[in-house]
């Protein structure tokens, strides 16, 4: 039995075969349906009815939908759970489909096709961070990495083997990255990234020279840089694909800027992920090094944070330009309050321009330009003369936007609504056509009032009334009596009989029948010519895209310089020296996260110091002390501020002396890899071996607790050869914190390794944590006084303490039989709970009645319990 779709399905089928890959958003009305197995993965993804709508090939079809209104709640959830989706409009208007016969389908195609890396709508972007789109390819051997935010039109371009890729992609952190290499499925998912296969062709070299070309309007590429093939290949196959699914509208793309190998500290994934830089263990932001520094007011300023702290730069320069600005807003308050409450009513003007170019932008994204411009130009007249070439420079890119600022002011209400469709955005006054339509649509019958009395005054007939009927529509009506004089010479010249009743006659005038058109249509009309001026105005928005967009980026600037200064003044930060040296002196360091964490429950952090140079003092620091004591907070903490000085900001310290840190590596913390097959010891010697391999002279590696996971002694020796390498092939600067004490002695031995503790104090068996870093080593661990602070039942406690005991015992007397000494220990029997200790300071206080007590009582009392606490203190 043949069952042949119906025209409108039949329709669905061939755009379904057209978009493979993606579900189908078929438009019907005010509903976006999805039909057959599309309706089947939305209606589970989405937790929307599955439904049913008429048979194909003998079988129901199932159908969900979601109301176009609320389309874009329902795209976010595809997109976050992989999928991409094909948007299929209606391309005319029903009533014109019906010209063509009762059963003719309204015409529809894809006018997008929606990805993770090709979002443009406010609500399905972060605000503060970008959402990039990458290429990865590789042209005879040479490897190369594109990136474009199309929400913004940043576009960036570098060399990338395939060694450095996983490095890259974990600083930019994708959404979606083009391959034509299926072999790398399992390193971009561990970026987080989703990957679109590509054909080998979207990445020809020869072709993305001529795609890149009739973007930028220009013959050749040369004003732009020189670029490898491979950069051609990777930037060419973004353009192709957002051809592809942009359906021809590209965004607004800036020209490409390349970025040159070594420009900026090398970070890899492992090492961003032990620090936490951008994302928190947890997954979340809260807990990460920008979530605990981030005081921008303004997104696109975020934004630049993150990528700052992404990519803390190596340019001397450029760095020291960016301490320059933070130092001089920190150092005058009422300037950086007045900047900062001026930024905080700036809005996004890079992403309301990219919307604006994709034709996706409404009412309200011109009204951000205007209010960004508007405000730029004050803080740019805000801004003394001599201030550092950073901000002087951003100022000079926010004025100059006078004119198209007082076209924006002269055409826009003070609050436009967000669609263009709604009409409404234009101010009164800036079109006498829009004026007098409006007018008709809202004071129609004002307009007809006026008429009436001017053609009463005319006729002389103070009766005469213009009526509406659904029949007739406007009617100038009178009483029969006035039938004869309406009819006769010079009136019947303007008044054209319409109808005559038994009591009134009924006329209409060229001039009624005109404003009774405008008025019907005035609706209509009052859209269509806010369309006209919105295309206007969104035409002289993009005439200066270049001018605006580097106001944008001007803006975000100056906020990122001024949340930097508001850091440093609020919590006492310092301008560290960053040179050409090795050096690195931190005095009073203290961790930025930890410190804040602390700071709400109203403690304090103990600073520390940090000296790494190859003169005077060690290059490489061997950390002892128990476990919570503190040690990898240090590790960490001095990590994180040499990011900080790199990214621009200032330094929780009281003073840091930083040689420029070419490379950052970090092995701290513990995780298995079980869907890779790699256990715990596994995942630390891969990272281990990475940092041995790659790091350089001007590298600053923080290992922690490095061969924990086997044997005392298989751990103990690749530790010691560890640190031997660091010490004599990497030579480079580094803090190693490890439990295994016999290191200690390798300071004696190499030149350039010093030793230092974590100090603890013991008290009535308990350990008291200073979190202070000496100079020295520790002689043990207090792992089982760790154990007891951790909640270990209290046999097994003391059952800990008797079997170290007999270690130690044994260590210390010679043996060299560790099994005898276990085989001497009493197996299975577990220590009893040990009887709890009595201290007459307790014993005093269990005896007190306060209810008893008289005031003489009690003094007396307060001094006793003095006097017992004095004899019990350690």
């Amino acid at each position: 039995m043949t069952d042949q779709p119906t025209p409108m399905m039949a329709q669905y089928l061939a755009i379904r075969e057209a978009n493979p890959g993606a579900l189908l958003f078929y438009r019907m009305g005010d509903f976006y349906e999805m039909f057959f197995d599309d309706a089947v993965a939305a209606a589970a993804a989405l937790d929307i009815a599955l439904t049913k709508r008429g048979t194909h090939l003998g079988e129901p079809i199932p159908m969900c939908g979601v109301p176009v209104h609320a389309a874009e709640s329902y795209l976010l959830t595809l997109i976050r759970k992989g999928f991409r989706v094909a948007i299929a409009e209606q391309m005319e208007d029903p009533a014109e489909a019906k010209k063509r016969g009762s059963k003719s389908v309204v015409a529809r195609d894809v006018v997008r096709l929606v990805t993770p890396g090709t979002l443009t709508e406010e609500s399905l972007l972060e605000a503060r961070r970008h959402n990039y789109l990458a290429a990865f390819v590789v042209v005879r051997d040479e490897g190369a990495l594109a990136w474009v935010d199309i929400s913004t039109g940043a576009f960036s371009v570098m060399d990338c083997p395939l060694p450095r890729l996983a490095p890259e992609l974990a600083r930019l952190a994708p959404r979606e990255v083009l391959a034509c290499d299926t072999g790398l499925d399992e390193l971009i998912s561990e970026a987080g990234a989703a990957m679109t296969d590509l054909h080998a062709s979207a990445f020809d070299s020869g072709a993305g020279a001529r795609r890149l070309c009739a973007l930028y309007g220009v013959e050749t590429l040369d004003g732009f840089g020189s670029f490898t093939r491979a950069e051609l290949s990777a930037m060419g196959a973004i353009v192709d694909y957002l051809e592809l699914t942009q359906k021809g509208k590209l965004p607004l793309l800036r020209p490409p800027v390349r970025e040159r190998a070594g420009g900026a500290m090398q970070i890899d994934a492992a090492t961003r992920r032990n620090l936490e830089l951008t994302q928190a263990l947890s997954g979340g932001r809260e807990g990460s090094l920008l979530a605990a520094i981030d005081r921008t007011v303004t997104a696109p300023g975020a934004r630049l944070l993150e990528r700052r702290i992404s990519a803390p730069s190596r340019d001397l320069a450029l760095i020291a330009a960016r301490h320059d600005a933070v130092e001089a807003l920190a150092g005058d308050a009422r300037l950086l309050s007045d900047l900062r409450s001026a930024l905080a009513r700036v809005p996004d003007m890079d992403r309301a321009l990219s919307r604006l170019a994709l034709e996706r932008g409404g009412p309200r994204d011109l009204a951000a330009i205007r209010a960004g411009l508007t405000q730029g130009a004050a803080i740019a007249a805000r801004l003394p003369a001599d201030v550092p070439a950073v901000l002087r420079d951003a100022a000079g890119d926010l004025v100059g936007h006078d004119e198209l600022v007082a076209v924006l002011n002269d055409a826009l209400v003070a609050e436009p609504p967000l669609l263009a469709r709604d009409g409404g955005f234009v101010a009164e006054g800036y079109d006498d056509d829009l004026d007098q339509t409006r007018r008709l649509r809202d004071e129609g019958r004002g307009v007809i009032a006026g008429m009436q009395a001017d053609y009463a005054a005319l006729t002389g007939v103070s009766s005469l009334k213009i009526k509406h009927n659904n029949v007739l529509g406007y009617f100038i009506e009178t009483t029969t009596t006035h039938a004869e004089r309406m009819m006769a010479a010079p009136l019947n010249q303007t008044f054209i009989h319409r109808q005559t009743t038994a009591n009134q006659i009924r006329f209409t005038t060229v001039e009624l029948s005109e404003l009774e058109t405008r008025i019907l249509n005035a609706r209509d009309r009052a859209l269509e010519i806010e369309r006209g001026i919105f295309d206007r105005l969104r035409a002289a928005v993009l005439e200066r895209a270049a001018q605006v967009g580097q106001a944008a980026r001007a803006l975000a600037e100056i906020d990122l310089a001024g949340a930097f200064a508001d850091l440093a003044s609020g919590e006492g930060w310092v301008r560290p020296r960053v040179d050409d040296s090795r050096a690195f002196v931190i005095t009073g360091g203290r961790h930025p996260v930890v410190e804040r964490a602390l700071k709400r429950k109203a403690e304090s952090f103990v600073a520390n110091d940090c000296a790494l140079t190859n003169g005077a003092t060690p290059a490489i620091w061997l950390l002892t002390g128990p476990n919570m004591a503190g040690k990898s907070t240090f590790l960490r903490q001095n990590a994180l501020i040499a990011v900080l000085a790199q990214a621009g900001a200032f330094v929780p310290a009281r003073e840091a002396h930083i040689g420029l840190v070419s490379q950052l590596f970090s092995r701290v913390g513990a995780a298995d890899d079980l869907a890779r097959g790699r256990s715990t010891f596994m995942v630390e010697m891969v990272e281990t071996a990475a940092i041995l391999n790659q790091a350089d002279d001007r590298a600053l590696v923080i290992l922690d607790e490095i061969g924990r996971g086997t044997s005392t002694w298989d751990g103990l020796s690749i530790a010691w050869a560890v640190m031997e390498h660091l010490h004599a092939a990497n030579r480079c600067r580094a803090l190693f914190a490890t439990h295994y004490h016999e290191m200690t002695a390798l300071s004696a031995k190499l030149e350039g390794v010093e030793n230092a503790t974590v100090a603890v104090r013991e008290w009535q068996g308990e350990v008291i944590f200073l979190h202070e870093v000496r100079k020295g080593a520790a002689d043990r661990s207090y792992g089982v006084q760790v154990a007891k602070l951790a909640g270990l039942p209290a046999s097994v406690v003391e059952r800990a303490r008797s079997v170290l005991d007999a270690l130690e015992s044994g260590e210390r007397q010679g043996s060299t039989r560790p099994v005898a000494l276990i085989d001497d220990l009493p197996l299975f029997r577990a220590a009893p709970p040990p009887a709890p200790r009595s201290r007459p300071l307790d014993d005093r206080l269990k005896a007190v009645h306060p209810d008893t007590l008289s005031p003489r009582e009690a003094l007396d009392l307060i001094y006793e319990l003095k006097a017992l606490s004095e004899e019990t203190r350690p």
